[in-house]
């Protein structure tokens, strides 16, 4: 049987406008056109509640501010749907590995 290794996921605090904190896990990060975009979903220690909101996936792009990087929600509509869409095609791609090599 393999060895297996405990996974330890990426997580990041981010803090909303209201300044609510908030712990993401980052699925997937790509960079287009010179700009890096970040995927996430809420993170529960708890896998079970983790499953249960799955649906929640939040886009952000880098930016800098006062010479630190932060991360910012996409404002234009356009931008968001097409990042959006080639992150579902590429985390939707990262399941089908992950199936094709547990069989």
């Amino acid at each position: 049987m393999p060895d297996i290794t405990e996974f330890e996921p990426e997580l990041y605090t981010l803090v909303d406008e209201e300044g609510v904190e908030q712990t993401f896990e980052m699925l997937d990060a790509m960079e287009v056109d010179g700009q890096c975009y970040f995927a996430l979903v809420p993170y529960s220690e708890n896998p079970e509640d983790s499953l249960e909101g799955s649906d929640e996936l939040v886009i952000l792009k880098s930016e800098k501010v006062d010479g630190e990087e932060t991360l910012a929600s996409i404002e234009d509509d356009e931008e968001f749907d097409r990042i959006g869409q080639m992150f579902l095609e590429r985390i939707e791609q990262m399941f089908e590995e992950e199936d094709e090599e547990e069989e």
